[in-house]
């Protein structure tokens, strides 16, 4: 008879971690888009891709789930980069699915490497071995971590100070709950900067934006704004657009339009 303990050691993709992690023909950890944008703002989209390396295979998942907002930020990479446009300023964004790893996520956090998400299990992220957490912190995670860090330290070489915005997109539905908001600014320090633009934003007829909602920015949940922005004392929000409203090349457009035209006010009154 097999053991319960055998049936799930069989049900959890395995990936030797002594192997490499990514592929010579697979994209790198993270990519930069619009590198030279001279905006006093650097944006950030840490759930751009569902992207699942190949050694990892579907990680136990279906094609559906792998397509859910469990695995990205639906429409948030599309969002960022008419933002970089429109704003000329430089964007940092991910490769690979938060599933394998959250770049937004500090290593503590249960999350950084979800074992379920949402209420989907994540086979592949069972019981893993340090070796295999490490082998995706030190391939997927600090290289972005890094190429941050590398482009703030060269804002402040230059006497800059930049506005760190993260870029992401939420489920209308979440925990079987219907959400009201079309868009969130999420915030720890930056209290000025980020309610001007909560401000600016349900000044607009039949929006209701969010404020620190969908969700919370917290040290022990979140990386982006409590350590490239509020440790650095930057100002940085992470913006939440509901991913419906950005699911296609007209959405995208315009609430990009709208978040270009209040990014600036915002930003201009907050210098």
């Amino acid at each position: 008879m097999t053991s319960p303990m055998a049936i799930k050691d069989i049900d959890r993709p395995r990936h030797d971690p002594s192997q490499p992690l990514l592929a010579i023909d697979e994209p790198p950890p993270y990519a930069v888009f619009n590198p030279d944008g001279a905006a006093p703002i650097l944006l950030l989209c840490e759930h751009a891709s569902n992207r699942i390396p190949r050694a990892l295979g579907d990680m136990g998942l279906s094609s559906h789930d792998r397509q859910r907002h469990i695995a990205w930020d639906i429409g948030a990479l599309a969002l960022a980069q008419h933002l970089s446009l429109s704003l000329d300023a430089p964007l940092f964004f991910t490769n690979y699915s938060r599933l394998v790893i959250d770049c937004n996520r500090p290593l503590s956090a249960p999350s950084f490497i979800p074992e379920v998400s949402e209420t989907t299990e994540i086979p592949a992220n069972r019981d893993l071995s340090q070796a295999e957490r490490q082998q995706r912190i030190d391939m997927l995670f600090t290289p972005f971590a890094k190429a941050v860090t590398r482009r703030l330290e060269l804002f402040e070489a230059r006497r800059e100070r930049p506005f760190v915005v993260g870029v992401h997109s939420f489920t209308p539905v979440y925990f079987g709950r219907q959400r009201p908001w079309q868009a969130g600014i999420l915030y720890g320090e930056a209290v000025d900067f980020a309610r001007s633009l909560i401000r600016a934003l349900g000044s607009e007829s039949g929006l209701t934006i969010g404020d620190n909602e969908p969700y919370t920015i917290h040290p022990d949940e979140d990386y982006t704004v409590p350590v490239h922005a509020d440790a650095r004392k930057l100002p940085g929000v992470l913006l939440e657009v509901r991913h419906d409203l950005i699911g296609d090349a007209a959405g995208v457009a315009a609430w990009g339009e709208r978040l270009t035209r209040h990014l600036k006010a915002s930003y201009t009154k907050s210098r």
